[in-house]
């Protein structure tokens, strides 16, 4: 009774358990995509006698290695996050009173469930925590930064990706705790922080090499602090940042221990492929071009800057129907305009920080601009800048909060209503397996707002009427295993009753599970309004 009485009266504990509840309801059991189940593979040929690739894949998928070995292209970085969890999931799949379902090869799997859920969830709360941290860093009050990190899992696509297993959650969380844990040691010099935070970002290069613009966004980041620091007078250690002690220090530290992931990096290359300098990319590039010849000599990155227009991997994540940043995520739009109204007020550190992320997301947008799938493809949204956005966009609830009377009333509703706007559309995204508007948007043959049309297959779909393109007629989706799951609720209890082989008595104990979560999140969540409120008040008298 002592924990849950403690839980019950600490905001913290009650935002990890909501955040903790909140993830285990959304996840389909499933991994999301192929690139996430083909990195399961490799982690569980880590640690069995599995291949990396099984030879079935190899059509499409891999390139031979040394030992004529068909190796996987990608980093290693997600395939280590999942090996615990694979364990586990390995040894839950084979207890005696599942096997006739694992045998029936039904989905979702024990072993993505266990994977998936288990993995989720953890990113999720450890999100949570390190944003609320950052968040207080950068100025913002303890019940600001709760709300502000309570956004950016709910009203971003952090919300979708926390269902559809990608790298974006991994990679987010790991640059959030570089940037929190530099920007810690530039406000007190402890050297520990420093060095945890270079060894967060230096997992990411691990996990996806350009993340490396995120080792310099982080630098940026901190040599803006000094100089608006110095701007604006501040007598802080955050003003001797851009000293040639401070500098040193800061160098001594960082590079040596991205030189080690560097190392690390190349080094699964070279055990893989036989390279040191060589990247999976290249790689992937050179055998799709041996199986297809007609393909550009210069693919993948064969794309163009701007023809094509709003289509274009320069403009398309700013204004094409299908992937534009200010339709999936509103709050980013919002915190533009709340930085640009308050630039004048906002402390040195929000500005840094908001140019820095600005300058960031232009990085990105250049690296994958002629790339030939520059939003990721299969994607909701455009998942390689998804990550810098979601952190500049992660200003707007903290920043509508604590310039309330100088927003006025108008910009402060008119914020709050985007930010409902931008939940609503978070949600919205769980509702089915990512691809269903693809496919339908290639059905139609034509340009369509992706996010409107999830909300009329929504709408179709819970009121028995056929869905546009007919996307839910037999035939329409070629592939069987696809077609069953753009047709049904993509939760893990939907998925059981509509795709796999469970026992109905288990999809009765899931829809019961999944019943008292939703009581026991919405509890929590009216309990930690209601705390936080009482804590306003006790601030404000």
């Amino acid at each position: 009774m002592g924990i849950i009485r403690r839980v019950w009266l600490s905001p913290v504990a009650l935002l990890v358990v909501a955040v903790a509840l909140l993830t285990a309801m959304i996840q389909s059991g499933e991994l999301g995509t192929a690139d996430t189940t083909r990195r399961l593979q490799v982690t569980h040929s880590l640690w069995t006698s599995a291949p990396q690739v099984p030879m079935a894949d190899y059509a499409e998928f891999g390139s031979p290695g040394r030992g004529g070995r068909i190796y996987a292209w990608y980093g290693i970085g997600q395939s280590l996050l999942m090996l615990p969890a694979d364990v586990v999931g390995t040894a839950a799949a084979s207890a005696p009173w599942w096997r006739g379902y694992v045998k029936s090869k039904a989905t979702p799997q024990i072993r993505g469930i266990v994977v998936s859920v288990s993995t989720n969830v953890l990113l999720n709360v450890l999100t949570a925590l390190v944003a609320l941290r950052f968040l207080g860093l950068l100025g913002f009050s303890h019940v600001q930064s709760i709300v502000g990190a309570l956004a950016l899992i709910c009203a971003t696509t952090h919300l979708h990706y926390a269902q559809n297993m990608q790298e974006n959650n991994y990679i987010f969380l790991l640059t959030l705790s570089g940037l929190w844990l530099q920007l810690r040691w530039a406000d007190t010099g402890e050297r520990k922080a420093l060095l945890f935070g270079a060894g967060a970002l230096g997992l990411n290069l691990l996990t996806r090499m350009t993340t490396a613009l995120d080792v310099v966004g982080v630098a940026v980041f901190l040599l803006l602090i000094g100089a608006f620091a110095r701007v604006a007078g501040e007598g802080s250690m955050r003003s001797e940042l851009l000293s040639a002690r401070r500098v040193k220090e800061y160098l001594r530290t960082v590079l040596p221990v991205y030189a080690v992931f560097v190392f690390l990096d190349r080094l699964y290359q070279f055990v893989r492929f036989g390279s040191w300098t060589s990247t999976y990319m290249r790689l992937q590039a050179n055998e799709q071009i041996r199986r297809e010849p007609t393909l550009p000599k210069n693919f993948p990155f064969s794309g163009h800057w701007f023809q094509g227009g709003v289509h274009s991997g320069l403009l398309g994540p700013l204004f094409e129907p299908e992937k534009s940043i200010f339709l999936f995520d509103p709050l980013f739009g919002l915190a533009l305009v709340l930085t640009m109204l308050l630039w004048r007020r906002i402390p040195a550190v929000m500005r840094a920080y908001a140019v820095a992320m600005l300058v960031l997301l232009a990085a990105y947008m250049v690296l994958y601009a002629r790339y030939f799938a520059w939003a990721g493809d299969f994607a909701w949204g455009d998942r390689y800048i998804s990550s810098v956005v979601e952190m500049f966009a992660m200003l707007a609830v903290p920043l509508l909060m604590l310039y309330r009377r100088e927003l006025g009333r108008v910009v402060w509703v008119c914020g709050w209503c985007v930010v409902a706007a931008s939940t609503a559309i978070q949600v919205a995204s769980l509702a089915f397996w990512l691809p269903l508007e693809i496919y339908q948007i290639d059905a139609m043959g034509r340009d369509a707002w992706t996010v409107a049309l999830r909300f009329r297959n929504i709408w179709a779909f819970a009121s028995g009427r056929p869905m546009p393109a007919g996307i839910d007629l037999p035939g329409a989706v070629s592939d069987p295993w696809d077609a069953l799951h753009v047709r049904t609720w993509n939760f893990m209890p939907s998925l059981m009753r509509r795709v796999g082989a469970a026992p109905l008595w288990v999809v009765w104990l899931l829809d019961a599970v999944w019943a008292l979560m939703a009581v026991a999140l919405v509890c929590m969540v009216v309990r930690l309004v209601r705390v936080l409120r009482r804590e306003v008040v006790e601030t404000a008298g």
